[in-house]
């Protein structure tokens, strides 16, 4: 054999070598990819779904139960809510709440101290016996001695909301009627508050309001500090259609 001939034996026998050892490399990564893959499972399989958030509900009116709330007009959006402890107290806390449509009922001011009827609160007033009707009320007038501080509800500036002598714990009732609110208890909603008109009969009362506090117990009122009064007041918009809802605890949260 002569020198050339053996040479390309040799030459021939490198390529060779490096073909295979090129085509084995590139069979054995293939099966390493494969095998690193879960099994069962295709690399374009999607992944599951995430779990899809909590839902959220409006907020009803705090210590509101499902009877009362039941008379809570849908179309209202404010709601001053006055609380007694029991049945018997004179003594109450009040906060204002506005309904929002999605987050339900928030707390736009107070809580308020108050002061209601001397004897407490009943489910049946008549006149004179010295307890605040339980109940689902409208707010609609305004009035009271002093120049109207900027409420948009409607305000009957009036002489007559004048108010001398004591009340029952001796305390002066002077300035008590400076502001009123109409509680739509007993009454034609749209008049003065002044107006004497009693849908349902003199012996069921009449003239309950929110009024300025004198630092004592009421007939049958509901009764705030004046600045209190003030800020209830400005907060008020008849376009909301206000409503007071007034009772002991156990009552309202029924």
């Amino acid at each position: 054999m002569t020198v050339r001939k053996a040479l390309a034996l040799v030459i021939g026998a490198v390529m060779c070598t490096g073909v295979l050892g090129t085509g084995c490399a590139q069979q054995q990564s293939g099966a390493s990819l494969q095998d690193s893959q879960t099994p069962g499972r295709s690399a374009s399989q999607p992944a599951s779904p995430l779990p899809a958030p909590p839902r959220s509900f409006p907020r009803p009116l705090p210590g509101i139960g499902p009877v009362t709330r039941a008379r809570v007009p849908d179309a209202s959006r404010q709601a001053l809510v006055v609380t007694g402890a029991t049945e018997s107290s004179s003594e109450a806390r009040a906060v204002l709440y506005e309904r929002y449509p999605a987050r339900g009922w928030r707390a736009v001011a107070g809580p308020w101290p108050a002061h209601n009827g001397l004897r407490g609160w009943t489910d049946d007033h008549e006149a004179g016996d010295l307890h605040t009707p339980i109940g689902v009320f409208g707010l609609s007038d305004a009035g009271g001695r002093l120049p109207d501080p900027g409420t948009l509800l409607p305000y009957d500036r009036d002489p007559q909301f004048a108010v001398s002598g004591t009340g029952h714990l001796g305390e002066p009732l002077e300035g008590s009627f400076d502001y009123v609110i109409a509680i739509d208890y007993n009454r034609v909603p749209g008049t003065t508050p002044l107006d004497k008109t009693r849908p349902l009969g003199e012996d069921k009362g009449g003239g309950v309001w929110i009024h300025v506090d004198h630092d004592g117990p009421t007939n049958a009122c509901v009764s705030l500090s004046a600045e209190h009064m003030r800020a209830l007041l400005n907060g008020l918009d008849p376009d909301k259609e206000p409503v007071v809802v007034m009772g002991p605890e156990s009552v309202l949260a029924q």
